[in-house]
C-alpha cells in the first residue's frame, strides 16, 4: 500500500485563498524516528500524553500533539516542526494536480496557513493510533 496523500486548498481568508497544497506522509522509518525525538523532547520537558490521547478522534489528536511540542524548547521544536512542513509541496496550479514542487517561504503568506497546514500533516500521521485503539 502506497504512503497516504492528500491535497489541502486553503478556504479561509487572507493571501493564501485558494491556494492548494500536496501533502504527503512520512515513511514509516522517518515518522517513527520523528516521534522517538519529539517524544524524547517532550519528556525532557516533563510535557505527559493525556490518558485518553489514543481515544481522541484524529483531529483533537494533531491538536493535541502539535500544543505539546510546542511546549519543548524550541531548539528542540523547530526541527520538528519543519520536518512536518517538509511533507508539504505547492501545486502552483489548482487545475493540474499532477504539478507539485518543493514549498518556498512565498507560498504561504499567512501564519495561520501554515498553522493549518501543519495540522493536516499531524492528522495523516497519527490515525494509525486510532486504527490501534479500535
Amino acid at each position: 500500500m502506497a504512503r497516504k496523500e492528500i491535497y489541502y486548498t486553503e478556504e479561509g481568508k487572507g493571501r493564501d485563498l485558494g491556494k492548494t497544497f500536496f501533502i504527503r506522509e512520512m515513511s514509516a522509518t522517518q515518522a517513527e524516528w520523528w516521534a522517538i525525538r519529539a517524544g524524547m523532547a517532550m519528556a525532557r520537558s516533563g510535557v505527559e500524553l493525556p490518558d485518553n490521547f489514543a481515544d481522541m478522534g484524529i483531529a483533537a489528536m494533531a491538536g493535541t500533539g502539535l500544543k505539546m511540542v510546542s511546549q519543548i524548547p524550541p531548539q528542540e521544536a523547530k526541527p520538528l516542526l519543519d520536518e512536518l512542513m517538509d511533507c508539504v509541496q505547492m501545486v502552483p496550479d489548482s487545475g493540474n494536480q499532477n504539478i507539485k514542487r518543493k514549498l518556498i517561504d512565498d507560498d504561504i503568506e499567512e501564519i495561520a496557513t501554515r498553522l493549518k497546514l501543519r495540522m493536516e500533516v499531524f492528522k495523516l500521521h497519527v490515525d494509525f493510533f486510532t486504527a490501534a485503539a479500535s
